[in-house]
């Protein structure tokens, strides 16, 4: 393999991963996270906020799962390029609300992930039953388009 071969792979090699670590992770767009649901973010408006629509493919309930809204914000866009975000949506189909927080990533081969942690908590008859209300997760959701 001839020098400039060789120099041209090296470099590839070391401004490859720099190059997908440096861009920056839209949260605008379609999602899915690993159970099946499907999350639509519209684009942030300057302030950092968003909105959109979930449609999740579970649920604790024999009601028609519907789709619902959800409003959220973003640390300030113009930051680093893996931002902390949260949202909140509120289902339209039970008497709960969720909020998530999480960080999207970009790997190596530029792929986004949204790493997020979720409070759902659902309304129930009297601060007795406060103990039960509240269920906590995971979910990682993977760019659609």
């Amino acid at each position: 393999m001839g020098s400039l071969s060789c120099c041209l792979l090296l470099a590839l090699a070391l401004l490859g991963p720099r190059a997908a670590a440096a861009r920056k992770c839209d949260l605008q767009g379609l999602w899915r996270n690993e159970l099946g649901s499907n999350m639509t973010l519209s684009a942030l408006d300057v302030a950092g906020t968003f909105s959109g629509s979930y449609h999740t493919a579970v649920a604790a309930t024999n009601k028609q799962i519907l789709v619902s809204p959800l409003q959220g914000a973003q640390r300030h866009p113009a930051a680093r390029g893996q931002p902390t975000f949260g949202f909140t949506v509120q289902w339209q189909f039970a008497d709960s609300t969720t909020a998530f927080v999480g960080q999207c990533f970009v790997d190596r081969r530029g792929k986004e992930m949204l790493e997020t942690m979720w409070l759902l908590r659902e309304e129930v008859p009297s601060r007795r039953d406060a103990w039960k209300a509240t269920r906590v997760g995971t979910s990682i959701f993977t760019r659609i388009k």
